[in-house]
């Protein structure tokens, strides 16, 4: 079997909130008629500029047309050559190496007849416990607004929220009492996740003020890349620290400055499933915890993970792909299932990612192209639809 074609599709899909996140569609072809599908998720990130996706579509053709898509190790090789990684947390080169990686498995796993779970070393787990994400305070008037949310998915099931913080504490203090009084047990808070707003002495700060409220764990309470930060907050806190994997020398110095206690890895920020796996067992080697990280990805970026949290024997803390329901639509016919606050590994009697992709939805959302004109620095940090006064 060889690569015969590549296809990119850009698509622009509004969030509930109103924030429009770009993302691409992947197809790899085959000599044999299959199709392999990939997503790069949610291109709207920091820093500031856009890709051009005439050129990434010729480039890429000019790397996998006429290759085995088994090679899988030695095409990512040749991505990361291509695409390197920069030590930056949304460094978009990721992006590209994981749709591009997710497609291969998907390709892979097709003409085999079986799931990319059963591909990657079979599955543990057929469902994995998420999470669903409450955004940073801006203002005040938001904490109702956001109860409201906890209230309308703790109807649905999702029984446990993140809270991203530090942006304002009175509205995290006000929001985190709001759930205590409400919901009671009945409502977990995963994590306080900073997002490298703060460093380590102010998230520490932070952290105490609100530890009146129960929480499992802390994200991101340093800088990025700050290693001996994250150490420093660690050795003064009693809550497990957790941080996204997006090199594998950030990881590395995590590793040597013990900076953390559960690595956050998700293929979208470390570049793909096989970059992933590789996280997944340094983690394991170092005695570390994992969790599966988001950047609130549709169906088949979201199914990718799914596949990969089924064969983690270190996922052991609540994981975080929940983004199917914070869009307003989807780009496949039948879109990854949630039940009573769990995502479902798709099954496996659907081959490859189990995902078909819907192309009289992908054409209400498609566009020409990544540019996305006059979007603020704070929209594209909160993902907000726009800056209230």
């Amino acid at each position: 079997m060889k690569i015969s074609d590549l296809r990119l599709t850009v698509i622009a899909m509004p969030r509930n909130t109103g924030f429009v996140c770009k993302h691409v569609i992947v197809e790899i072809d085959s000599d044999i008629g299959l199709t392999g599908i990939g997503e790069m998720s949610d291109f709207s990130h920091l820093p500031h500029y856009s890709l051009d996706i005439h050129d990434m579509a010729v480039v890429l053709k000019s790397m996998l047309l006429g290759q085995n898509p088994f090679d899988i190790s030695r095409i990512n090789m040749e991505l990361l050559a291509n695409f390197p990684e920069t030590m930056f947390y949304y460094e978009k080169g990721n992006f590209i190496r994981n749709g591009i990686d997710a497609a291969l498995h998907d390709l892979c796993a097709k003409s085999l007849g079986i799931s990319v779970a059963d591909f990657i070393g079979g599955r543990i787990q057929e469902r994995i416990k998420v999470c669903y994400p409450i955004f940073r305070h801006r203002f005040m008037d938001e904490v109702q607004e956001n109860l409201a949310i906890v209230r309308e998915r703790l109807r649905q099931g999702f029984d446990t929220f993140r809270l991203y913080v530090g942006k304002n504490l009175d509205a995290d203090e006000a929001f985190l009492d709001g759930v205590k009084n409400e919901f009671g047990s009945k409502v977990t808070i995963k994590s306080l996740d900073f997002s490298h707003l703060l460093d380590w002495k102010g998230a520490l700060k932070a952290t105490k003020r609100l530890s009146q409220y129960e929480f499992q764990l802390v994200e991101s309470p340093a800088v990025q890349n700050d290693f001996a930060g994250l150490h420093h907050f660690r050795m003064n806190t009693e809550y497990p620290v957790s941080e996204h994997v997006w090199s594998f020398r950030q990881q590395s110095e995590m590793i040597k400055h013990d900076s953390v206690d559960i690595f956050n890895i998700s293929p979208i920020f470390i570049g793909g499933l096989t970059s992933a796996r590789k996280a997944a067992a340094a983690a394991e080697v170092a005695g570390k915890s994992c969790l599966i990280g988001t950047t609130q990805e549709l169906s088949v970026g979201t199914a990718a993970m799914a596949h990969l949290g089924s064969s983690l024997a270190n996922l052991n803390y609540t994981s975080d792909p929940t983004g199917p329901k914070l869009y307003v639509g989807d780009i496949v016919k039948h879109p990854v299932q949630y039940e009573d606050g769990y995502l479902i590994v798709p099954g496996r009697d659907l081959p490859g990612l189990g995902m078909e992709l819907d192309w009289e939805q992908i054409n209400l959302y498609r566009v020409d192209d990544l540019s996305w004109g006059n979007v603020s620095v704070h929209q594209l940090q909160d993902r907000t639809a726009q800056t209230k006064k």
